[in-house]
């Protein structure tokens, strides 16, 4: 008999197993523990962020609106008040906004008064509801952008009611789930 821990044979059969034995009990311990390992839970299936198109329209404009109140909240003279901003948006809009309040900041513009959201009707939303577009009007004739002179920067042909379409998309790094991607002026749905 090969035995593993050497000495006399009678003593090996009480206290000693054969090479083989071992090898098959080391088997069977790694079978067992391999065996019980817990297997890594499946990982859910995302579920949509919106359940129906009235979802994602009420989270578009609930993100347009926290958008304005914020941009109204902007000191120009105090850029980390931009960062409020910068959280709700993406894309064009996010690129266009850091580009405009870094140079007024540079410039040593001033901004007074507040946009005041007139009018957001639904536009359309993706089939998969990651996309809205709203229709919108704001009222700017009370915003004033002025140089660090005091003259003002608006355009004396600027309309005080703006007809806006809004692009949001989904984020998961916002609180509604969407984020405001691109503003731009309109001449089709609703009148302002």
């Amino acid at each position: 008999m090969d035995n593993f821990c050497g000495g006399s044979a009678d003593l090996g059969t009480v206290m000693c197993m054969s090479r083989r034995t071992i090898v098959a009990a080391a088997v069977l311990v790694l079978a067992v523990l391999t065996g019980c390992t817990p297997q890594p839970a499946p990982s859910p299936t995302p579920s949509p962020r919106f359940t129906s198109e009235a979802d994602a329209y009420k989270a578009a404009e609930a993100t347009y609106r926290a958008y304005i109140a914020v941009l109204n909240k902007v000191d120009l003279s105090r850029p980390a008040t931009f960062e409020d901003v910068y959280r709700w948006e993406t894309g064009t809009a996010l690129d266009a906004d850091k580009k405009n309040l870094t140079a007024y900041h540079a410039d040593g513009d001033t901004v007074e008064g507040s946009t005041v959201i007139t009018l957001l009707e639904p536009g359309t939303v993706s089939a998969d509801l990651s996309d809205v577009t709203l229709h919108g009007c704001l009222d700017v004739s009370d915003v004033v952008l002025r140089d660090k002179n005091g003259e003002s920067l608006v355009s004396a042909d600027r309309r005080p009611v703006q007809a806006i379409r809004v692009h949001v998309t989904t984020s998961d790094d916002s609180p509604t789930g969407l984020l405001v991607d691109k503003v731009s002026g309109r001449s089709d749905g609703p009148k302002c």
